[in-house]
């Protein structure tokens, strides 16, 4: 493994049941995302919980607008750097645009994904028709995390990046589509850009553990953009943001106050939600 064990603290590898666990337990799930080995090293031993190949490597390394242009071979790719710079960390990846449309392709995806990416679990966005797909892949035992609120493959659909939730009618939507996920069989799910009470209704009235990306402090574990954790990703920072490389003398150091402040419930503070 890529990950330094003279400086890396020994701990078991972290699993699906005891993401549960933590949940009934009220301790903090930290994550981030991480894009290439040396990263995942970084991450692996700063204690982290839950590392996320996330399709937004479109937008922080290859410098594209969205995540869309994402493929399953760049996903692969970047999986399996991941996956050997870690010894402990769940390591979760996302499919990227189009590449679960269809159980058979969700199927050849995921398979890609935990074969020759050696991921634990697999992650996609949205309700409806994906419901189908996170039933299909459970059934198999693929373990499903979900996407709700901002999903960035939905970009165009929504017009921009926008906080989902704030009125009635579709904060209700989102609490039945995180049922419905539950339900699915989805063994995670990942809350964006929805308002902190909302995320909090949701994360206290379903059964499966709740990540939050400026979606409030009170969901059962956040995720961070590795790069807007560190200050270092070009233009303006999303508001759900903090760069805890500021004041640090390292990038370990950064890692360590991250998952600290989440564990701590010092982050996400107020100004980082909605």
């Amino acid at each position: 493994m890529y990950a330094n064990p003279a400086t890396a603290p020994a701990r078991a590898a972290v699993t699906v049941p005891q993401l549960y666990a933590r949940k009934q337990a009220r301790e903090k799930i930290v994550s981030v995302t991480a894009y290439d080995a040396s990263f995942a090293a970084q991450v692996d031993a700063a204690g982290v919980d839950v590392v996320l190949v996330g399709d937004s490597l479109g937008m922080v390394v290859q410098g594209e607008s969205s995540t869309l242009p994402v493929t399953l071979d760049h996903m692969v790719y970047h999986t399996a750097a991941v996956s050997r710079g870690l010894t402990s960390a769940l390591l979760v990846a996302d499919l990227p645009f189009m590449s679960y449309a269809s159980r058979e392709r969700a199927f050849e995806s995921a398979g890609r994904l935990m074969g020759e990416g050696r991921a634990a679990m697999v992650k996609l966005e949205g309700a409806g028709w994906a419901l189908d797909i996170i039933q299909a892949l459970s059934e198999r035992d693929v373990p499903v995390c979900a996407h709700l609120g901002l999903t960035p493959q939905s970009v165009h659909k929504f017009g921009g990046y926008r906080v989902q939730g704030r009125d009635d009618e579709r904060a209700e939507e989102l609490v039945r589509e995180s049922h419905l996920v539950a339900e699915a069989g989805a063994d995670l799910l990942v809350l964006e850009c929805v308002p902190a009470a909302l995320a909090e209704r949701i994360t206290r009235e379903i059964a499966i553990p709740t990540i939050g990306i400026g979606a409030g402090v009170h969901c059962d574990g956040q995720v961070l953009v590795l790069y807007d954790l560190l200050g270092i990703t070009p233009g303006k920072r999303p508001r759900f943001s903090r760069d805890f490389l500021a004041g640090r003398d390292s990038i370990a150091a950064a890692l360590r106050a991250y998952a600290d402040a989440v564990r701590n419930g010092e982050f996400p503070a107020p100004e980082h939600s909605f």
